[in-house]
């Protein structure tokens, strides 16, 4: 296993937005053909970062799709409105008529069996006030958990499902046998509450509020009571980093070790979005 590149030996210049988490990444092309070393390198920082930023990136779609996919296999959401040239692209666009809703702690896809490494998310047009994204480092959070709580939680496993988006498709005016249908085709899963890394073999929370539903073994109040106090760990200002959105701009964050936030700030204005979403690997 290739230990995290130091920034000493960073190829490129490097600004972190606060000591925990979250580091921009300047002096880079991503429509380049980036040699591997470069790839392993921003591997590596991203396991060390969490959430890695580029900016002034007026690259294609195309381009974007080929840099996420050199870090694996890329997903195509089954419930979101996708690209229709390029499904592998999810487009999350607000206005007036359509407010934002993703203003919740998160990890994508923990409804899946194989959640997300990572998502590259661009912005195309951004609000010029607030639409900023959080980011919270959740092996920073598991470590400052008392000492009893970490004993209680090694071990447990949750149960996440989709449920939300499946009430999006009723709402949308979907027929129960759709989503029957779907939720066949996605069943719940289980996760660990606590994640080991696959590459550093660190730990992590791995609970969040959109997703999660409970903790399997336990009754629903004590369930309820554990996973609130979890997902509050992301909460706390000293394991996040906030990014300010510019056209062009990137976020590459690890999906296995921190959660996200879109603020919702800016409503009624625009704020147009566009994501590719690498497959990861089951939890353990």
């Amino acid at each position: 296993m290739a230990e995290p590149a130091t920034i000493d030996e960073s190829p490129f210049p490097l600004l972190h937005l606060t000591p925990c988490i979250g580091t921009e990444v300047h002096g880079i092309d991503l429509a380049q053909d980036l040699d591997q070393a470069v790839i392993d390198y921003l591997s590596n920082l991203l396991v060390e970062r969490k959430v890695i930023f580029f900016r002034g990136q007026q690259i294609s779609r195309e381009a974007h799709i080929a840099f996420a996919a050199r870090f694996g296999e890329l997903e195509v959401h089954p419930f979101t409105a996708n690209n229709d040239e390029h499904p592998e692209i999810i487009h999350l666009n607000n206005d007036e008529a359509h407010p934002p809703y993703i203003n919740i702690w998160h990890s994508d896809v923990t409804w899946r069996a194989e959640p997300s490494l990572g998502s590259i998310l661009r912005a195309r047009v951004v609000p010029e006030v607030g639409g900023d994204t959080l980011f919270a480092n959740m092996e920073a959070a598991y470590d400052a958990l008392d000492e009893a709580t970490r004993e209680a939680i090694d071990g447990l496993e949750a149960v996440h499902d989709n449920e939300s988006f499946l009430n999006g498709m009723r709402a949308n005016g979907a027929s129960e046998e759709a989503v029957a249908a779907k939720r066949a085709e996605f069943p719940p899963a289980t996760h660990p509450v606590v994640r080991t890394h696959p590459v550093s073999g660190r730990k992590s929370l791995y609970v969040n509020r959109a997703f999660t539903r409970r903790i399997v073994g336990m009754d629903t109040e004590a369930s309820d009571t554990l996973l609130n106090k979890l997902y509050l760990q992301a909460w706390i200002p000293d394991y996040q980093c906030r990014f300010r959105w510019q056209p062009d701009s990137f976020a590459f964050w690890d999906n296995r070790a921190a959660q996200h936030y879109a603020a919702a700030d800016y409503w009624p204005h625009r704020r147009e979005m566009e994501r590719v979403t690498i497959i990861g690997d089951r939890p353990r």
